[in-house]
């Protein structure tokens, strides 16, 4: 158990049954009231984010995540399947869960899977994957007066907005954030 005071952004926490991380956190004393406590959590399971008001001194249960290193082998159709790099191990992740990581995921890459009592939560993406681009439109000469942009299709079929710059081919930076163009690899 772990008092909500010393709760912090990123540590995990078990509370009516549901499995929390902490995005925020915010403390509230006034003079003659008990401090209030204000924690933005996301939800490991269902991945909602909303906020939970504790009293201090309250407790919850302390979550230990383990995180391990996996290969994702490939997409069955209903699933994704991954493969421990030391057991060999497979293991299948319903694709509904993974609608977001899907985007950034190619096949035979080594991706890290987070685990709470052998209950699989995710898969945990890096800030920024390198993606090639499959197909995008050709720039129209005259198009530069401000920052234009045109569409592109990623290796994974992910579509996004990048500079007229950028060609057929060439490999790109994307934020796993917000899915967004960064910058060239």
């Amino acid at each position: 158990m772990i008092i909500v005071n010393d709760l912090k952004p990123g540590s995990s926490f078990e509370y009516d049954g549901n499995l929390y991380t902490v995005l925020n956190i915010d403390h509230n004393k006034t003079a003659m009231r008990q401090m209030i406590i204000k924690v933005k959590v996301k939800n490991l399971r269902s991945g909602v984010i909303n906020e939970i008001s504790f009293t201090g001194g309250d407790k919850v249960e302390l979550a230990h995540i383990e995180r391990k290193e996996m290969q994702y082998l490939y997409d069955d159709g209903v699933s994704l399947v991954f493969m421990d790099n030391s057991t060999y191990e497979q293991i299948e992740i319903n694709k509904d869960r993974l609608k977001w990581e899907m985007q950034f995921m190619k096949p035979n890459e080594n991706v890290t899977i987070s685990m709470y009592d052998n209950e699989i939560l995710g898969v945990i993406l890096p800030d920024k994957v390198v993606l090639q681009i499959v197909e995008c439109e050709q720039a129209v000469k005259g198009d530069t007066a401000t920052s234009a942009q045109k569409n592109a299709v990623l290796e994974t079929g992910l579509e996004i907005r990048v500079p007229l710059f950028i060609q057929n081919g060439e490999m790109v930076v994307i934020s796993t954030a917000d899915g967004k163009y960064s910058g060239r690899a």
